[in-house]
């Protein structure tokens, strides 16, 4: 089986797919007989799944963010005679994938854990590097973690200031609590710039500060409540998403602390080492980002271009300018950075994001980016 993203037009309108399929040896055209199949993505279905009705033989594909399992079912249901390892961290979401995989016992195999414990489990489950026909990454927030206010994920929600993705499996992780009442206002706002690119940083980290020296910050709706009040009333919901909606003064804020501490960019750097790691020549990765920073790290990893370069170049213009230059060239401090080998042929040079009528069906896909590749 193997992952291909393609564009389907319909009925005026370009509808985003995510298409499995089978090819014979040697052919390198689609198959005529393409079944298709609607696949969630984070809980909407701004994709579609093609499983086609023959195939050589059984695969083996690792989805590492289970989720609610919709990609999973999506699959099962077409195709049965394959190998689907099924990776959260979520206790939830694992708890889901065991029930699932008591109807398939010979096709899931439930695990859980963190994207830097996946080489480790897939390991234990003999697993072997360069073997995985496909891998698939969802990343983000889940709609069944968000709906749930008593993980703190969500602003519009009340509940505690949590935020952990592992839930309660490692008692000592910090809580998004724990965060906004210990760090200093400096470190607030590094976060607050660094992982909810807000540019009214300072003025929330003098906010939160503020506050806290008033009473603790233990619950979702407190923090929404004290980052708006640093603002004018005209100023908390004047920011518009893509389909020009108000949008709270203090989503930035969640986002940054949410990812700190859930450490997201570098267990999403450590997961796509470990799809390369596991896939064979030929195999296919599929990510799909929610927002910028997840959609840069997976953009230069398949570029083969280092995640400690300083982003005032694109990521095209820094190959285009390695290329020209060769195996390396210099940075504006004189440093030479050499080029890594690429690994990756990608299957659309750019990045693949759904129709105004996938975002009307599905607002919470209104920011999805897909990228996908080839194994070299």
């Amino acid at each position: 089986m193997k992952l291909f993203v393609v564009w389907h037009h319909k009925k005026a309108r370009t509808t985003l797919y995510l298409c499995l399929h089978y090819l014979c040896p040697g052919r390198l055209t689609f198959p005529s007989q393409i079944i298709w199949l609607p696949c969630p993505v984070a809980s909407g279905w701004i994709t579609q799944m093609g499983v086609t009705s023959w195939r050589s033989e059984s695969e083996i594909f690792l989805d590492m963010t289970f989720g609610s399992g919709g990609h999973t079912r999506a699959i099962l249901q077409k195709e049965s005679d394959i190998t689907l390892y099924a990776l959260d961290r979520d206790p939830t979401a694992y708890a889901i994938a065991e029930q699932l995989s008591e109807f398939y016992p010979k096709q899931i195999r439930a695990m859980l854990g963190q994207f830097s414990q996946a080489e480790a489990l897939l390991m234990k489950a003999g697993v072997q590097p360069g073997t995985l026909d496909g891998v698939l990454l969802d990343l983000g927030c889940s709609s069944m973690q968000l709906d749930a206010p008593e993980r703190g994920f969500s602003l519009r929600k009340d509940g505690p200031l949590d935020m952990r993705m592992d839930g309660g499996r490692y008692p000592d992780m910090p809580t998004a609590a724990d965060v906004v009442n210990a760090l200093d206002q400096q470190a607030l706002a590094s976060i607050l710039r660094t992982y909810g690119e807000e540019k009214h940083a300072k003025k929330i980290a003098s906010a939160i500060v503020q506050a806290r020296s008033l009473y603790p910050i233990s619950r979702t709706q407190q923090l929404a409540s004290i980052v708006a009040g640093a603002f004018p009333p005209s100023a908390i919901f004047a920011r518009k998403d893509l389909l020009q909606r108000s949008t709270h003064i203090a989503t930035k804020t969640f986002q940054a602390f949410r990812i700190f501490v859930n450490n997201e960019l570098n267990e999403l750097y450590i997961g796509l080492k470990t799809a390369q790691k596991f896939l064979r020549p030929g195999g296919r990765l599929v990510a799909l980002s929610f927002h910028s920073l997840e959609d840069r790290i997976v953009k230069r990893f398949l570029l083969g271009i280092s995640m400690t370069e300083r982003f005032n170049l694109s990521a095209r213009q820094k190959v285009i300018q390695a290329s020209q230059l060769g195996s390396s060239y210099e940075n504006k401090e004189g440093d030479s950075i050499s080029r890594a080998p690429l690994m990756w042929e990608l299957i659309h040079k750019k990045v693949l994001t759904p129709e105004d009528q996938d975002v009307q069906d599905n607002p919470r896909a209104r920011s999805a980016k897909l990228r996908a590749a080839i194994k070299l």
